[in-house]
């Protein structure tokens, strides 16, 4: 009901809604942050105190239901970290300081490398063109770590689809940024 009040415009809806979310999205920030080099100087409550500054920005955002803000909010959380990834590649002129990405073991094949992080946000960003269902799948199960019947109940479709749709997608990664090391390495 708050989601709708807030797409609707209604901006204190999202005040009242923070107190019910925070705990989950403090949850996330840790999650993610769990997945970076140790020396990161963003910490998990400084990644939260982002998100919510860039979250509070949207205006024109329909949520579909709570796994919709969720997914949404990682993604927003993920931006951020790969902004930070940016500035620290650019500061460091192509350093080869190392931030740790420990998605599952599923795609423990992802670099850990500031650039692999670049490589794999641009990589859902062409998978998300190419199909936003696999794209969010991928959040879901990669970044929020669900279980596959809960990525299939939070996006609405059978298991079956949603097993084929991570198996997809984690091969679709595999060629988009291994095919691009190996054609770097040569």
């Amino acid at each position: 009901m708050l989601l709708d009040r807030w797409s609707g415009g209604d901006a204190d809806a999202f005040d009242s809604l923070l107190p019910l979310v925070y705990d989950q999205m403090r949850t996330l920030a840790r999650s993610l942050m769990r997945r970076e080099r140790a020396d990161h100087t963003l910490q998990p409550t400084a990644l939260l105190n982002e998100a919510y500054m860039r979250l509070i920005q949207q205006q024109k955002v329909t949520w579909e239901d709570r796994a919709h803000f969720y997914a949404f909010t990682a993604r927003v959380m993920r931006n951020i970290l790969t902004d930070h990834a940016r500035a620290h590649l650019a500061d460091r002129r192509g350093g080869k300081e190392q931030m740790k990405i420990e998605l599952t073991d599923d795609i423990a094949w992802i670099g850990s490398s500031d650039a692999s992080i670049l490589d794999l946000h641009r990589a859902l960003e062409r998978l998300e063109a190419l199909d936003a269902r696999k794209a969010r799948v991928v959040e879901l199960r990669y970044f929020l770590s669900f279980t596959t019947p809960e990525v299939a109940e939070g996006l609405g479709i059978s298991l079956a689809t949603a097993e084929r749709d991570i198996q997809f997608a984690r091969g679709w990664l595999y060629r988009e940024l291994r095919g691009k090391t190996a054609v770097q390495e040569t």
